[in-house]
């Protein structure tokens, strides 16, 4: 009889959690200590091992949700980008990025990697073609952001995936917007999976912390690169992650559904010019995105028409809040000229087609009647 396989939710809230032997707690404990004895034990532990008892358990809960054999959790987003690619590449290799990726991994790559004799080349779009026409005899690995950030753009994964195989490739996805809630590339043939917990994972815009989900094989080499680089996270916070990751399902749900709505009314708006969500039937990405999607996300960017100011706009509205990072329960609105992609030059901005009044919206649990009462007022005041 095959094994019961457990839903999301219960995943989320009982794979990983630490057991209170001494006092049955019904939540984890949090071992704060960063000395381990190491006589006769089965593990040496180390916190910059990534393998204190918060640190561990916490990996099984991802890697349960991604359907990967292993995790490792980071420091930040960036800390689990920059490793997972510094362990695969070295000098010589080659690796063949998506144009539209967050401003940080490419501010990563173009001020680090020619140090390291890394080359790179950035795609002209994100379709299969696009990879492929970059493609080296030197190349190692292909990055992917689906999902992306700021203006979601959508990338077939089961395609990528047969590509790097026929090439012996390795590929890697930034799988943050979607979450894995929406989204598990590995499924999709993808080998490793990355995120910055400090977005749906977390949850609430109190942490800051990054994750990899991929093969033991996998996981093992990022590893060996990870203690060295020391990207490690602080027991404290991953006891926060434990337990914010409990309502991981339940918040996704509700801000998929909160975005769905938000993108529909902002899509028939006559003050809005553009709207980008994968989820409406317009969107390029439509197709792809609902064959390789559970859900299609709180996450949405939007331009208004000529005529309104969108720093204004920013700042007339009264619950939605200007603010950076994205995927809190609170939804929040920003500039990704001035804040997620300010480290590009505007030649590179204008590349993957972010304009200086792109805004970008993330979605919370808000009741969406409350938000679009907002943007009406905050549009009035504009107007």
């Amino acid at each position: 009889m095959a094994k019961h396989k457990r839903g999301v939710n219960t995943i989320c809230t009982h794979t990983g959690e630490v057991r209170d032997k001494q006092f049955n707690g019904a939540v984890s404990p949090i071992y704060m200590s960063t000395s381990y004895a190491y006589e006769d034990v089965e593990v040496k532990r180390y916190p910059r091992y990534f393998n204190t008892p918060n640190q561990e358990m916490l990996c099984k809960k991802i890697a349960a949700l991604e359907h990967a054999e292993e995790a490792l959790i980071f420091g930040s987003g960036m800390a689990a980008v920059s490793t997972a690619m510094l362990a695969f590449l070295q000098k010589g290799d080659h690796v063949v990025l998506q144009q539209t990726l967050y401003g940080g991994t490419i501010n990563f790559v173009t001020k680090e990697f020619d140090k390291y004799g890394i080359e790179y080349s950035f795609t002209k779009g994100w379709e299969t073609k696009d990879f492929e026409k970059k493609i080296k005899d030197n190349t190692k690995l292909l990055y992917v952001e689906t999902p992306s950030n700021p203006l979601l753009t959508i990338t077939d994964l089961k395609k990528v995936a047969k590509l790097a195989k026929n090439h012996n490739l390795i590929t890697m996805i930034d799988n943050t917007f979607a979450s894995p809630i929406n989204q598990n590339p590995i499924d999709l043939g993808i080998d490793i999976v990355i995120h910055s917990a400090t977005k749906y994972l977390g949850g609430h815009s109190d942490i800051l912390a990054g994750a990899i989900a991929a093969s033991s094989e996998h996981i093992d080499r990022i590893w060996n690169t990870g203690i060295n680089l020391g990207g490690s996270l602080s027991d404290f916070t991953v006891w926060m992650l434990e337990r914010s990751m409990k309502t991981l399902g339940l918040r996704v749900e509700r801000q998929n559904k909160n975005a769905m709505k938000m993108a529909k009314y902002l899509s028939k708006h006559k003050e809005v010019s553009n709207v980008y969500y994968p989820g409406l039937k317009t969107h390029p990405g439509h197709e792809i995105a609902k064959s390789q999607m559970k859900g299609f996300g709180g996450m949405l960017s939007f331009e208004l028409k000529k005529g309104i100011d969108s720093e204004k706009f920013v700042k007339s509205l009264k619950l939605i809040k200007a603010s950076m990072s994205l995927a809190g329960v609170e939804s929040t609105i920003l500039s990704p000229t001035k804040t997620s992609h300010a480290l590009l030059t505007p030649k590179n901005r204008a590349k993957q087609g972010i304009k200086d009044g792109l805004l970008r919206f993330s979605v919370g649990i808000e009741e969406p009647r409350d938000l679009i009462e907002d943007i009406e007022q905050a549009i009035k005041r504009c107007g």
